[in-house]
């Protein structure tokens, strides 16, 4: 009993962040901040994408979870080695290493090797080659419902 009170708070799980709709700001720069609140708490992430800012919103909420949990996992959105859409190697960092290095390490067009951590690998919008495509969300009108050219409405 005493556990279970011990791991309870109000913050809410961040599975529960998963299944509610961001809503979506474009900033000054071209980026988007998706914002996803579940009250009175709300987490926000920024990227190149909506679909890259919906997943750094989502990070941040396993990070704040963690702040209430502490024995909580937070989980890297990236595998521990991928190839991204750009044809560039990704490698996670040995946990020792990665205070001073950053998360993952790539080698740049120019062949030099350098890191990058989790937080600007996902406002980057880095993704694997073979994740969903990179604008997935960019088919969303401002309510948050999908446009579909193919179809007229009443039609599937």
């Amino acid at each position: 009993m005493l556990q279970e009170s011990v791991e309870r708070s109000a913050y809410p799980h961040p599975e529960e962040f998963e299944v509610m709709r961001p809503e979506y700001t474009e900033l000054e720069d071209g980026y988007f901040r998706a914002t996803i609140t579940i009250a009175p708490f709300r987490v926000q992430g920024e990227s190149r994408t909506k679909a890259g800012a919906r997943r750094a919103a989502l990070y941040e909420a396993q990070k704040t979870y963690r702040s209430y949990h502490p024995s909580f996992r937070v989980r890297s959105p990236f595998p521990d080695e991928f190839v991204d859409r750009e044809g560039m190697t990704w490698t996670r960092v040995p946990e020792s290493q990665r205070d001073t290095l950053g998360d993952y390490k790539f080698v740049d067009q120019d062949g030099e090797e350098d890191y990058a951590d989790i937080e600007t690998m996902l406002n980057w919008d880095v993704r694997p080659a073979d994740a969903n495509p990179p604008d997935a969300y960019d088919d969303e009108d401002e309510e948050g419902e999908f446009e579909d050219e193919d179809f007229e409405d009443g039609e599937e």
